[in-house]
């Protein structure tokens, strides 16, 4: 094989091993249950629970990859979550109300650990350890230990409805039709400018491969009761801080901030306007896993969101962020995010014992960090 061969290879293989990886738990399942891992209705709950961990692991990439980490998301969802429930059950407040207040409070506590982050140059391991221990302590206080139950229909909808049929055929359509209008539009681009094409099948083929993949998502979810609605959600943030990152000077910054610090100050980057910011999208987005865990379960309880701090950091892990900053993708972390979950599913069904659920996570993710070591020390 020739050297340049070779290095091809490995960067096909590094690409596409997450996809591997993932194939080759769901055939794993697939036997193990007598083929019951793949059921819609199964699926359809496993979407579900992925949810809350994949909305957590789109912020928590973005707070890792700028070189920093946040200990405090499961507390904070579990928090807000929870002053939701209380204004709507207690108070009678209406749903749109209580979750506005929820998200607004998520971004002002992210705001606040990211200050003393930011402009107190207090350790973020420090700060959100601290915030996780806060927050829980809030919980508890503001509930007086209580469970908070239950919800309204319209309230429950957000984590346990589910997307018309009509509408998500709809959807994969207009997803189709997108990407392959985004491709187009990318290679127009390049030829206007002169720059190389590259291996155009591979492209096409990858575009539609994933087409293929989201119409075979559509038809298994509707072959149940549609689309889980709040999986729509996650698509959607998706979809958002996936543009954030790649596509504007904001997403830039956080990598370069990342990568090297150093750089990024003497290239006038503010460094310290951007790590708020990222942590102030944190906050938002674990006040939206709040609310859909809060729905999902229709009420909230003080050891709501626990772990989950764990959870999103092992998904953001094992779909190839380093925990040394500058790299990492979103789209990585949500498949992360559907390996934890289909282990936890998967083992479940099979009646494994809850404890190896842990100690197979926990081998997991020392994998996962040892590799990203390894390729470090190799760079």
């Amino acid at each position: 094989m020739k050297p340049e061969q070779k290095g091809k290879f490995r960067l096909d293989f590094r690409q596409y091993s997450l996809l591997i990886a993932i194939l080759a738990i769901f055939v794993i399942f697939t036997i193990a249950t007598d083929g019951s891992f793949v059921t819609s209705r199964n699926l359809s709950n496993l979407f579900r629970q992925m949810s809350v961990t994949g909305i957590l692991a789109i912020g928590m990439t973005l707070v890792i990859v700028a070189g920093h980490i946040d200990l405090s998301v499961g507390s904070l969802v579990g928090l807000t979550g929870g002053i939701a429930a209380i204004l709507h059950v207690w108070y009678d407040w209406n749903t749109f109300a209580a979750i506005g207040v929820a998200l607004i409070l998520g971004v002002i506590l992210g705001a606040v650990q990211g200050w003393w982050i930011a402009y107190k140059n207090v350790p973020a391991f420090i700060v959100t350890l601290g915030g996780m221990m806060v927050f829980r302590g809030i919980l508890i206080g503001v509930s007086n230990g209580e469970t908070i139950a239950p919800l309204q229909d319209n309230f429950k909808m957000i984590g346990q409805g589910y997307i018309p049929y009509t509408v998500g055929y709809i959807i994969a359509v207009i997803v189709v039709a997108a990407l392959f209008a985004l491709y187009f539009k990318n290679r127009v681009k390049k030829i206007k400018l002169g720059l190389p094409l590259g291996n155009e099948n591979a492209a096409y083929g990858r575009v539609a491969l994933f087409s293929i993949v989201f119409l075979l998502f559509v038809y298994m979810m509707n072959r149940y009761l549609g689309i889980p609605a709040p999986i729509m959600a996650v698509l959607v943030v998706a979809g958002i801080f996936i543009f954030l990152s790649q596509r504007t000077t904001f997403g830039r910054h956080v990598y370069v901030i990342g990568g090297n610090a150093d750089a990024a100050k003497y290239s006038g980057i503010k460094i310290k306007r951007n790590v708020l910011i990222v942590y102030m999208l944190m906050g938002l987005l674990a006040g939206i896993a709040g609310v859909l865990l809060t729905s999902r379960l229709n009420a909230a309880t003080v050891g709501a969101g626990n772990m989950l701090e764990l959870d999103s950091i092992a998904a953001v892990v094992i779909g190839g962020t380093s925990l040394m900053g500058g790299v990492g993708t979103i789209m990585g972390s949500i498949i992360g995010a559907l390996i934890m979950v289909s282990i936890d599913n998967g083992m479940s069904m099979m009646n494994i014992e809850p404890f190896w659920q842990y100690i197979v996570k926990g081998s997991i993710l020392v994998i996962a960090v040892w590799m990203d070591v390894s390729t470090k020390r190799k760079q």
